[in-house]
């Protein structure tokens, strides 16, 4: 969301154009760019709809650039304080000594905040509690052994970085003790899109009687949604698979699917951590 508020703020100031009818046509051409980059994340169409709506409300364009500017930097304070406060209401649910599992990148470089679960990672070690991370490396673009890692070294936060297919292992033998994810969108029941390979972890999480948590900030409820059955996926290029950092490990004429995100029905997840509060099943 903040990016594409940026993204716009950005454009907004290339755009050439002197009348405003004229301007306003050019940013909504970048607004619907924007919005077809990520189709699952309702931080981007929350963020996005709201510079327009400023722009429409502007008289001239150069008040209306500066209104972006004005606007972008706000989204931005905005979800930071989120994530702030999202964090120091979930750091509750971690007690001393737990080992936390956790997927994809949820820290400053995915929110540009405190960040969301690794945020609420991140305030447990701040208050002291002794705490481990298993990081999952998040294939197909391994966010989590790029990024995530990154962050809790930056943090000197003890952790270990497995495989996606090695969570049920750690889980099986009682070393995690509750599992923290982020989200790209939730619906109005609770189901929530998130990293592929999410869904997974939530049944492990399940079977082996382990919390299964979710950390994200109120912009990513989308109540006109009635379940995740009308979250769209952003499908993204087989290459993704086939290939590592430009290095083929499948054979040419492969044909590989790459969803990037998958749906956790609702009553797999214990809790959503929200900067307003945490949210349990009545």
């Amino acid at each position: 969301g903040i990016l594409g508020a940026y993204g716009m703020a950005l454009g907004a100031l290339k755009i050439e154009a002197k009348s405003r009818d004229e301007f306003l046509e050019g940013l909504r051409e970048i607004n619907q760019t924007l919005a077809v980059t990520r189709p699952t994340a309702r931080n981007l169409f929350r963020a996005i709809d709201r510079m327009q709506q400023v722009a429409e409300a502007g008289e001239n364009v150069e008040q209306i650039k500066k209104s972006l500017i004005n606007q972008a930097v706000k989204i931005h304070r905005e979800e930071a304080e989120a994530t702030r406060k999202l964090a120091q209401l979930g750091v509750e649910l971690i007690q001393d000594g737990f080992t936390i599992l956790t997927h994809c990148n949820t820290g400053a470089l995915a929110t540009a905040g405190y960040g969301t679960a690794l945020g609420v990672i991140k305030q447990a070690k701040e208050q002291g509690k002794k705490i481990k991370v298993l990081a999952t490396e998040t294939r197909p673009l391994l966010q989590g052994a790029r990024l995530t890692t990154w962050e809790l070294n930056k943090a000197n936060i003890p952790f270990t970085l497995i495989t996606d297919s090695m969570a049920g292992y750690f889980m099986s033998r009682g070393e995690v003790d509750c599992v923290m994810v982020g989200a790209d969108r939730i619906a109005a029941n609770g189901d929530t899109a998130n990293k592929i390979g999410t869904y997974s972890l939530a049944v492990l999480a399940m079977e082996n009687g382990i919390p299964f948590y979710v950390a994200a900030p109120t912009t990513t409820i989308d109540p006109s949604l009635a379940s995740g059955d009308e979250i769209p996926i952003e499908q993204r290029s087989q290459e993704e698979v086939t290939h590592i950092q430009g290095l083929r490990i499948a054979p040419e004429g492969t044909k590989a699917a790459n969803p990037a995100f998958d749906v956790t029905p609702h009553y797999y997840i214990t809790a959503i951590i929200t900067e307003r509060g945490i949210i349990k099943e009545p």
